[in-house]
């Protein structure tokens, strides 16, 4: 299944549209939706549909029909560590609405919907009195996504907590729990694609001290706004090659303020780029690819985006 088109294809979105609304009994079905707007860069095109997904039997139904249809798909969740191309999606996007977004904490196990944000369970687990999340407060995405991502940060990421995950393929309609053996996760990666929707997923944590753990929380946040910009960016643009930090190979190369067009890398972190309001995805894009260029021209290591691409083509475009 072609993972993303530009929206430029046959498919009679409008038929597509009331079939699903008409299926899909607690969910929203959107034709032309801003898909870029959803997420924390602010630019990039629509998608041809988008699905708010309101229960998980409707997940279900959405998975049987588009297995058999073969459209392409796209899960997203909140959009923070996404690129839209401007010329849109060609298919059907969905994202988990809020019956997916919840906690429930038994003893040193959290239960965490895939729609849940990532902060707000680190300061849920803080309260509780919980070590080994309190990392994922600055990380400004959701459950689901920080497993297709294996998300981290501060010496920690989802590998170290996770036990479990549970899984609808909507290339096939297959759902299953899965473990750390099938995720296979690894650094700012995992073996789920972007037809894969993290449902729920279970984490092992250990008995804290509540005090030391919300101090922990004020810790992160005080560091990530000291050392990391706001605005319209996706946090880290370039995983960290082995044995050195991509800000400081960026930097190193001369790109700490490089601009392109309506894309400029930050003058506070050199590892982050930030869109301006009503700018193009094309820039952005653009502007990685140079850096990434510069730095290989300057130290000889090629960097690797975190971000992931939807409607791109190019060396950073084929994801799949």
């Amino acid at each position: 299944m072609t993972a993303d088109r530009p929206i430029s294809g046959t498919t009679d979105w409008s038929r597509v549209a009331a079939l699903l609304t008409a299926q899909l009994v607690e969910s929203r079905v959107v034709l032309e939706a801003p898909l870029g707007a959803l997420s924390t860069y602010r630019v990039g095109g629509a998608a041809s549909l988008l699905i708010e997904v309101g229960s998980l039997e409707d997940l279900r139904r959405l998975a049987g029909t588009v297995a058999e249809e073969g459209w392409a798909v796209l899960a997203i969740g909140l959009g923070s560590n996404l690129l839209v191309a401007d010329a849109g999606f060609d298919g059907v996007a969905l994202r988990l609405g809020t019956a997916f977004a919840t906690t429930r904490i038994e003893g040193a196990t959290v239960v965490a919907g895939g729609a849940t944000p990532l902060p707000v369970v680190a300061r849920q687990c803080a309260v509780a009195g919980l070590g080994g999340f309190g990392w994922a407060v600055g990380v400004p995405g959701s459950v689901g996504g920080a497993v297709r991502m294996n998300a981290g940060g501060h010496g920690s990421d989802m590998s170290e907590v996770l036990e479990r995950a549970e899984i609808v393929d909507l290339a096939s309609g297959r759902e299953w729990q899965a473990g750390l053996e099938d995720l296979a996760l690894g650094y700012r990666e995992s073996a789920l694609r972007r037809h894969h929707v993290v449902v729920e997923v279970e984490l092992s944590l250990w008995r804290s001290d509540r005090e030391h753990e919300e101090q922990l929380i004020r810790q992160v946040v005080a560091w990530r706004r000291r050392h990391q910009p706001g605005g319209a960016n996706t946090g880290s643009v370039f995983t960290n090659p082995p044995g050195d930090s991509a800000g400081r190979l960026v930097e190193a190369a001369g790109c700490k303020g490089l601009r392109v067009g309506s894309a400029a890398v930050s003058g506070l972190h050199a590892n982050f780029i930030q869109a301006d309001p009503g700018g193009s995805a094309e820039d952005v894009m653009a502007l990685m690819e140079e850096v990434a260029r510069r730095v290989e021209a300057d130290s000889g290591i090629r960097l690797r985006p975190e971000t992931h691409f939807v409607g791109f083509d190019g060396p950073f475009g084929s994801q799949s």
